[in-house]
């Protein structure tokens, strides 16, 4: 691709000072510099994200006993219920990363003269378009709005202002209310009342109390027909330990204002993981991505530290930055990411249909086709510095 080599070394040597001046037009005050391991990690969690166009399991499930393939499908699916697998770390990373990319916006906003009713204004505004776009993309196969908040966009709006009030606090009110709303979340769900059944009955799919509240909250909202149960087991209550999730994710964007050492994610991130699944193990709480159990919390804000962690010591320490580049065209249109790979993934795979289908064997060709379409789309923004911001 002519111009992309150039484009690489311009613009991703300026990004591989540990805090550089952001390539990003909503960050151009110099005293005010982002993080490229941000960029790069949710471009990365982006493209995991929108390679599930590629649909592996499928693939597995068409060439059976493949150990390979066995294995890229089953970290290409969520898992039944308990346990994780690398898809069911995109939802939890891109909830860190809001909680990370935060004090870089709010440091930004402030090097410009905003004071509190202004930014917590925007913090409103932006809470309220995340959760409308998130109801909007899960409306765009149904017969009228579908009114759900478990998906990304709805539960990271659902939680933001909430951040944001935290965002100027220090790290030990950060770690203290991390606590709180973890402790209070688990005590609500262990006495929720469930006849005749084992404590671990507290957090099976069929009967819990987000099943509960999602019987009685959904169905405030005009409806074809009655809300009993989401089929994936998720529910609207998860935003609340997604804000744990978040905030473990201020706490991290704090280390990198502070230029924290290496270490330091390291540690936190192992005592993390450990906690996860020292509750997990001892029965106390399970692993859960659909419910967002605080075990899960922990466990997946340990392994977006570690993911965190060596962005940063390949990109910022070793200084190996070339290969970045389509994570980082990703990452700096992160919404517009989500988007196509939402909107736009079936009207490319109909048109290749259309027009090379009797041209081409489109059965292995087609997905991968799609893929790379949406990263040009994506490129072509990046290089006419369209980004879009909520």
């Amino acid at each position: 691709m002519p111009g992309i080599a150039d484009e690489i070394d311009g613009t991703i040597q300026q990004a591989a000072h540990p805090l550089r001046q952001s390539i990003n037009t909503e960050y151009t005050d110099t005293r005010v510099s982002r993080n490229i391991s941000i960029d790069v990690y949710r471009g990365f969690v982006m493209l995991l994200m929108m390679a599930e166009v590629l649909r592996l399991s499928s693939l597995a499930r068409a060439y059976p006993g493949n150990p390979i393939l066995d294995f890229l499908a089953f970290h290409q699916s969520h898992v039944a219920w308990e346990g994780c697998s690398l898809h069911d770390l995109i939802q939890p990373s891109f909830s860190f990363l809001a909680g990370v990319s935060l004090p870089f916006a709010l440091a930004s906003r402030l090097a410009k003269g905003a004071v509190f009713s202004q930014l917590f204004g925007h913090t409103l505004v932006r809470s309220l378009v995340l959760i409308a776009m998130g109801i909007f993309l899960r409306s765009t196969h149904s017969k009228q709005t579908n009114f759900t908040f478990e998906d990304t966009l709805t539960q990271i709006g659902m939680g933001y202002p909430f951040l944001f009030l935290l965002g100027r606090t220090t790290l030990r009110t950060q770690w203290i209310s991390l606590v709180l709303i973890l402790a209070g979340y688990w005590s609500a769900w262990a006495m929720y009342p469930i006849a005749d059944q084992p404590f671990a009955a507290h957090w099976w799919k069929a009967d819990n109390l987000g099943v509960a509240f999602d019987a009685w909250f959904l169905n405030l909202f005009p409806r074809i027909e009655a809300f009993t149960a989401n089929r994936g087991g998720y529910v609207t209550l998860s935003f609340i330990p997604t804000l744990g999730t978040m905030i473990l994710g201020l706490i991290a964007g704090k280390y990198l204002q502070a230029e924290a050492r290496l270490n330091r994610y390291w540690k936190t991130g192992a005592l993390l993981v450990a906690a996860g699944l020292i509750t997990h193990f001892a029965g106390v709480c399970p692993i859960v991505k659909r419910i967002w159990t605080p075990a899960w919390t922990l466990f997946s804000g340990g392994l977006c530290f570690f993911f965190l962690a060596g962005f940063r010591y390949i990109l910022e320490i070793r200084g190996w930055t070339r290969w970045a580049f389509p994570l980082l065209v990703i990452g700096m249109n992160s919404i517009a990411a989500y988007w196509i790979a939402h909107v736009l993934e079936e009207p490319i795979a109909t048109s290749f249909r259309i027009h090379l289908g009797n041209y081409l064997p489109l059965q292995f060709l087609l997905p991968p086709m799609v893929l790379f379409s949406e990263w040009w789309l994506l490129l072509w923004m990046y290089r006419r510095k369209i980004f879009l911001k909520v």
